[in-house]
């Protein structure tokens, strides 16, 4: 390396030993990227980024190079937080457009179960629900006041309806 007027490195591309370039110049490199990231291991991984673009397309004037590993660096930081910012955005985009349609999907099934229901008998509906909330056959037939060996039958009439009158408002819907 030649030394020009003792404070500059003025080194040419033929010339220029790798390892030099990296020992003498990567602690400036860190500490830079570490007061826009503050992370270790994002800052690890531009620094060294920076000095692949080092190795595999050099500056044409070295009598700055310090200059140069610092605007590469900002460079690549810049890059990386645009598309950090654009990936964020794209997943909750994401997950906002999934959680519409998620809200879509139920609300319409929500729409459809009610219509069906609606679509029966009173006695079928209130069977219905109630089995639908938990309750055994006893506490139906107390309720409903049908005899406890006919509410399995009920039941199974009711729920059969249910899925033919929910199967055409499906239909109706697509």
């Amino acid at each position: 390396m030649v030394f020009n007027k003792g404070l500059k490195k003025t080194v040419s591309p033929d010339d220029f030993d790798f390892k030099e370039l990296f020992d003498a110049h990567y602690p400036m490199v860190f500490r830079h990227l570490m007061l826009i990231f503050g992370e270790r291991t994002i800052v690890e991984d531009m620094a060294q980024d920076t000095f692949i673009k080092l190795y595999e397309s050099p500056p044409k004037d070295f009598t700055n190079l310090a200059g140069w590993l610092i605007k590469v660096s900002t460079n690549l930081a810049y890059n990386y937080l645009r598309s950090e910012k654009n990936r964020k955005r794209r997943e909750s985009e994401g997950i906002v457009r999934e959680s519409f349609e998620q809200d879509f999907q139920i609300s319409s099934e929500i729409a459809q179960v009610k219509e069906a229901l609606r679509l029966l008998g009173d006695r079928d509906k209130v069977c219905l629900i109630l089995k639908f909330s938990g309750f055994g056959y006893k506490e139906i037939s107390e309720i409903t006041g049908i005899g406890k060996s006919s509410v399995g039958k009920v039941l199974a009439r009711a729920l059969d309806k249910f899925k033919r009158a929910y199967e055409r408002e499906s239909e109706n819907v697509l």
